[in-house]
């Protein structure tokens, strides 16, 4: 991994231009090593780069990394793979695995969208939450280790990207209408206060479920379940504004 062998050459700062997953993909050769990771967001979705304050221009984006402010931020773990902003099990990671290259290609984020409707149209899985002492079942499983999901979306709002806490997200009906109120509720920010939507924080959960389930991280697919969700031991130190 061309990331990895650049720490391992010395280099001080490793710049990733792309979206989400370019940055995830030079993250898990990062891990554990003391480069700086710059930020060019030019992909399809770039949550981190909104998470970090970030701007979308590219020279503004590129004056950040020559000025060279950095803070270091949770690494958080799906088993053995790590990820900075958000992991999804059941509905977002099937969308992932069924949007394809050349259809985020033609549809930027609108292809996100569109498999949505098609994949909330099936039977959700039915999974199954452990952490903090309790077992939760739901058919859909957000953790953000920052606020944001899918863009400007406060999704977590009590998250802190380097508070050493996951902030899980589950919800327990997967209909279309439910889906609507959901969505309605993240708007107007009261989507926790849901009689169908647990929010906690923890360091660690474990998610399973009797059927084949994918997960994603930072918008990759990262296997399937069974899985443990956890905050790691090791910190990121990324370039941010001043």
């Amino acid at each position: 991994m061309l990331a990895r062998r650049a720490a391992e050459a010395g280099y001080r700062m490793v710049v990733a231009a792309g979206g989400d997953g370019t940055i995830n993909e030079v993250v898990n050769g990062l891990a554990g090593a003391d480069v700086a990771l710059g930020i060019l967001p030019v992909g399809t979705m770039n949550v981190f780069a909104t998470e970090l304050g970030i701007p979308n221009n590219l020279q503004k984006a590129w004056k950040l990394i020559e000025e060279g402010a950095t803070r270091r931020i949770d690494l958080a773990r799906a088993n053995n793979q790590y990820f900075v902003q958000l992991a999804g099990v059941g509905l977002d990671a099937q969308v992932v695995q069924a949007t394809s290259a050349n259809f985020k290609k033609n549809f930027g984020p609108l292809s996100y969208v569109i498999s949505t409707a098609q994949i909330a149209a099936q039977r959700p899985p039915r999974l199954v939450v452990e952490a903090e002492g309790r077992t939760i079942e739901g058919s859909f499983v957000l953790l953000g280790n920052g606020r944001h999901y899918g863009g400007p979306f406060a999704f977590f709002k009590e998250a802190r990207i380097d508070d050493g806490k996951l902030d899980v997200l589950i919800f327990k009906n997967l209909g279309y209408l439910d889906i609507a109120r959901y969505l309605t509720g993240i708007l107007m920010g009261t989507h926790t206060d849901l009689q169908d939507v647990e929010y906690f924080q923890t360091r660690k959960a474990t998610v399973r479920s009797e059927e084949e389930v994918p997960i994603e991280v930072d918008g990759e697919i990262a296997g399937k379940l069974p899985a443990t969700f956890r905050i790691s031991s090791r910190k990121l130190k990324v370039v941010v504004p001043r």
